[in-house]
């Protein structure tokens, strides 16, 4: 997955920003992709603290540029940007102390030009990239929420890799089933953009009508509304786990469906279902998790977990800059 999302880069070079300063694993980070000349790096935060850390690391981040929000040349003219996208729901005072922090000057920057996509929660919660990213970038035309989605990817006997998306596994606590056919339609665009030929499965405790509740009923509706939506999209559910991923299974269950017994999208009810399916596949499955992929934004913008190591940051910052 990683080869071919690296093709896509040299090919298409990109302008990443890295929103977390001086963080020894951002730099770590930094420094192997502009060796590897995958992309232009941007970070944000004091030159001299980052030079210093940089050193004591033995990090080159001399490719890097480095761009303070308390000397950025173009301050002004961002600021005025910024109080224009508010809308009168900040003021100009209270946008340039937004600005100091490395998220709302990261997004701006994107916003404005000077970078094509961004990457940062190394030191920072979700909340904190997605608002900003919501407040100045907005939603894609036609998309009305904020998802996400993980990819993961395992090794399979023959060399080649496995790999599957699950969504909405951090952002959407409880979608309704407007929410979540949307989800699905922009999680099987995403998915095949690494590589994967999106089979969608809305999960749930029921196949086909053999259970009842209003969770059933939700996930019925959300992938009829989905499958009217983009009738192009292999889509079916509800179906339980293992009628999506089961032939057998599906043969018994769910005979002659296009998506059971194949599927590689899988879309949960709700947050509680998504998160912890993708931490046992993580877990108990043997899956290397990439995520959470933010989705429905009007440019790549991404969250690192905080707890995140320097090569996830490297990994991730790929999957963000090939992401269009």
């Amino acid at each position: 997955m990683f080869d071919q999302l690296i093709e896509t880069l040299r090919a298409n070079p990109r302008r990443i920003v890295l929103a977390d300063g001086p963080d020894p694993r951002v730099l770590e980070a930094a420094a192997r992709l502009t060796a590897e000349d995958l992309m232009s790096v941007i970070l944000t935060g004091d030159e001299t603290e980052m030079k210093a850390v940089a050193a004591e690391h033995n990090f080159d981040i001399s490719k890097c540029t480095i761009l303070n929000p308390a000397t950025y040349p173009q301050m002004s003219e961002m600021v005025d940007a910024m109080f224009k996208l508010r809308n009168g729901k900040m003021t100009l005072a209270q946008c340039r102390s937004a600005l100091t922090k490395s998220n709302y000057f990261g997004t701006m920057l994107v916003k404005m030009g000077a970078a094509d996509c961004l990457l940062g929660g190394a030191t920072y919660s979700t909340a904190d990239t997605v608002r900003p990213a919501l407040q100045l970038i907005k939603t894609k035309p036609g998309h009305s929420i904020v998802s996400s989605v993980f990819i993961l990817v395992r090794p399979c006997d023959d060399g080649s890799e496995e790999c599957i998306a699950m969504a909405d596994c951090a952002i959407n606590i409880a979608p309704n089933e407007d929410e979540l056919a949307e989800i699905a339609i922009e999680t099987a665009e995403t998915a095949k953009q690494f590589g994967i030929d999106p089979k969608i499965a809305f999960l749930s405790y029921s196949t086909h009508g053999s259970g009842k509740g209003p969770t059933v009923d939700l996930v019925r509706l959300a992938c009829a509304k989905a499958q009217h939506a983009a009738p192009e999209l292999d889509i079916d559910g509800e179906l339980q786990f293992d009628a999506a991923v089961s032939p057998v299974v599906a043969c018994t269950k769910c005979k002659g469906s296009h998506v059971a017994g194949m599927a590689n999208v899988f879309i949960f009810p709700n947050i509680d279902a998504g998160n912890i399916g993708y931490k046992i596949a993580q877990r108990l499955g043997g899956f290397s998790a990439y995520g959470p992929i933010l989705q429905g934004i009007n440019a790549p913008i991404n969250d690192l977990s905080r707890g995140c190591c320097a090569d996830e940051i490297y990994r991730m910052a790929i999957i963000t800059a090939a992401m269009h």
